[in-house]
């Protein structure tokens, strides 16, 4: 029979990934909302109020499948993994409940004046509503990841006994990975909606539909990405260079670097490798000398510690984290680089109405960029976190210890109707979605009269 750890361990990470799907595009797209209602009161153009009608169709759409497959993942944390809870439940607690208090709340709240406002309140008030459910996402990603960031760098109190006493809920909170980990995944959900955004508006481009709809929306989804799209590549780097000294071993297995490079020389990066955990190696690696020194050090000389240099029951897997992120990696650049693409069509005059439909490859492109935007998320998820192994928090309660021992069985009867539950869910959306955009922008979108309060 399956380790019931593995099954819950299983069973969690196919809830955390397939929830993570959708309160990403929440974010940014509640986001895009607040710009397109602040356009139209400042305007008074029409086509942004319509605009805004149109993609909140899809942002609903998002949210509702957003809560429904997020309920399930936080009461693992009593079902599957009540040790953990147990241990850190004096501050992970308390940050799931501020999570749930400040944002998911605020969020539920405005929602409804947001969806069904329109000509009921005034448009100041609409827009208000729009801005909290915006603030009400974005608040909900920061308490997320600082729970999460904590788990990778425990700070702010000490463990008796097995439990957590926390003495510093400012430096819990703001704790040293927090600071790269929540502006690494709020540009990421940037970025993500920004080329669903854009793939979408370049389906109907493609078709010669609604042009002057979304080719306005295509172009300010291209301008964003300029901005967008680099300084998450710095962001990332910079999160990269984090665990150097906090999680050391990560590092290494991310990369695949085995031995400590002595003094005097640099420690090649591998670009691509087919690691070898059991001998400590690898059986073949495509390397770029001195620049794994140079990228986490800035020094071509720099000290960046092997694998070997640790316990073997310490080291976290290194197949699964290697190469997911050389996914992210490679999902990351090819967004950038289409981008890049983009711009230059669009100064050579290609993105007009009158020629942008001849553009097929490149309106394809972005309509690819949308699944590999999100196969980027989670495969930087799954870098985060399984490098971690075999921590549950990190350098004080392993994975094992923080799990619930369940009959196997059991556990594998909820990961199998998780599994169809999700996959039901997934069917539906894509149905949703499906009807939405076939219809496309509705004809009866237009500014009606609302009494101003």
């Amino acid at each position: 029979m399956i380790d019931h750890l593995l099954l819950s361990r299983l069973q969690f990470a196919l809830t955390a990934m397939f929830h993570i799907l959708w309160p990403v595009l929440t974010i940014g797209l509640s986001l895009y909302l607040v710009v397109l209602e602040g356009f139209w009161l400042k305007t008074g153009r029409e086509l942004y109020y319509r605009q805004a009608r149109f993609w909140t169709r899809l942002l609903l759409l998002n949210v509702a499948v957003g809560v429904v497959s997020g309920i399930p993942l936080e009461f693992q944390f009593g079902t599957n993994w009540a040790q953990f809870a147990r241990a850190g439940g004096d501050l992970f607690g308390h940050l799931l409940g501020f999570e749930a208090a400040m944002a998911f709340m605020l969020e539920a709240t405005f929602l409804g004046i947001m969806a069904f406002g329109w000509n009921r309140v005034s448009p100041s008030m609409h827009f208000f509503a729009t801005c909290m459910v915006a603030l009400g996402a974005s608040l909900s990603a920061f308490w997320i990841m600082v729970a999460n960031s904590w788990m990778q760098t425990p700070t702010g109190g000490v463990f008796v006994d097995g439990i957590f006493v926390l003495h510093d809920q400012f430096a819990a909170v703001f704790n040293p990975d927090a600071y790269w980990a929540v502006s690494h995944m709020w540009f990421a959900c940037l970025e993500i909606s920004l080329f669903v955004v854009g793939g979408i508006s370049a389906w109907y481009l493609l078709r010669g539909r609604e042009v002057d709809f979304f080719l306005p929306v295509f172009k300010a989804m291209v301008v964003a990405a300029v901005v967008v799209a680099p300084l998450q590549v710095f962001l990332g780097d910079g999160s990269g260079k984090s665990i150097l000294t906090s999680q050391p071993e990560k590092l290494a297995a991310i990369e695949a670097h085995w031995a400590t490079n002595p003094p005097g020389t640099g420690a090649g990066w591998n670009v691509l490798a087919l690691p070898d955990p059991g001998a400590e190696t690898n059986r073949w690696q495509l390397q770029i000398p001195y620049a794994l020194s140079l990228i986490t050090t800035h020094s071509l000389h720099g000290t960046v510690r092997g694998l070997r240099e640790f316990a073997p029951a310490d080291r976290p897997p290194v197949l699964l984290p290697f190469y997911a992120f050389r996914v992210m990696l490679a999902g990351g650049f090819a967004m950038l680089l289409l981008t890049l693409w983009t711009l230059v069509a669009w100064r050579r005059g290609r993105l007009a109405a009158a020629n942008i439909g001849g553009q097929k490859w490149l309106l394809r492109g972005w309509m690819a960029a949308v699944p590999l935007s999100y196969l980027a998320l989670e495969a930087g998820w799954i870098t985060r976190e399984v490098g971690r192994q075999p921590w549950i928090i990190y350098g004080v309660i392993r994975t094992g210890e923080g799990a619930t021992p369940l009959p196997s069985p059991a556990v594998a009867v909820s990961l199998l109707g998780f599994g169809i539950f999700y996959l039901v869910l997934l069917v539906i959306f894509l149905l949703f979605a499906r009807t939405l955009l076939r219809r496309g922008p509705r004809p009866e979108d237009a500014p009606g009269q609302a009494k101003e309060t």
